[in-house]
């Protein structure tokens, strides 16, 4: 395993080369018009905060159906680094939430989407990959994609937690 001095001259070396700024630049560019995206086009859907940067793990915004507010249930768009692609997320407010949530789907025995096993760090209740590997040379085809993906995703989860939450 490398050093942590090793790692750091080769994330200089590699960002004196000027890509990884202008890549990551243009990821954030895009996420932004992304969530720009759903505000303009879904104004009943609320999109609380900002986008989260992470730490070069994940980059990602909320989304809120009003179907799933009272449930205290959310939405997240994720592009995830280690993967390179997006990903779709039921997530909730907090960790009981998960818990709740996560149990009630696991007992359904739901196989439509992936319910991830809870554990530390965890913060989403089920997964779905939208865009496995993400064209960003068309990013209006990409949007398209990835906003096909997320409505049909929403519809699922609404129509689930309709008939099976409490």
């Amino acid at each position: 395993m490398r050093s942590l001095q090793e790692c750091m001259i080769e994330f200089r070396n590699q960002l004196e080369k000027g890509v990884i700024q202008k890549a990551y630049l243009g990821l954030l560019e895009y996420i932004t018009s992304l969530k720009h995206h759903f505000a303009n086009k879904y104004p009943e859907y609320s999109m609380p905060g900002n986008i989260y940067t992470g730490y070069m793990n994940m980059t990602y915004f909320s989304i809120i159906p009003r179907s799933l507010k009272d449930h205290e249930l959310k939405i997240a768009i994720v592009f995830l680094y280690d993967t390179f692609r997006f990903e779709i997320w039921l997530s909730g407010k907090n960790k009981q939430v998960l818990e709740k949530y996560w149990l009630i789907l696991k007992k359904s025995k739901w196989t439509k989407y992936k319910i991830v096993e809870p554990a530390m760090g965890i913060d989403c209740i089920v997964q779905h990959i939208l865009v496995e590997q993400p064209d960003f040379s068309d990013p209006a085809a990409l949007t398209k994609q990835i906003d096909q993906g997320t409505m049909e995703f929403i519809k699922d989860i609404e129509s689930f937690i309709a008939r099976n939450a409490p």
